[in-house]
């Protein structure tokens, strides 16, 4: 079965204050990836689904724009 790399977007403007995973680990649904600063509130990023990364394009300390890719996963089969 092919599946296709599901994008973690930015929703908003925000720093990235620490990234949870690696590149290569599996997680579950609802697994916190990183943190999100914004209007100094902290936001949990979590996954949508079940799989693994694949990319992470972020690094703490970047500050993102509405839209950014944050992080890539491969959906488990």
């Amino acid at each position: 079965m092919n599946s296709h790399p599901t994008q973690i977007r930015a929703e908003m403007v925000a720093n990235v204050l620490s990234i949870s995973v690696s590149v290569g680990e599996v997680v579950a649904s609802g697994d916190i990836l990183l943190l999100l600063e914004s209007m100094k509130m902290e936001i949990p990023v979590l996954s949508e689904i079940p799989g693994t990364v694949v990319e992470i394009a972020v690094a703490p300390g970047d500050v993102i724009q509405e839209g950014d890719l944050l992080i890539r996963l491969e959906a488990k089969a």
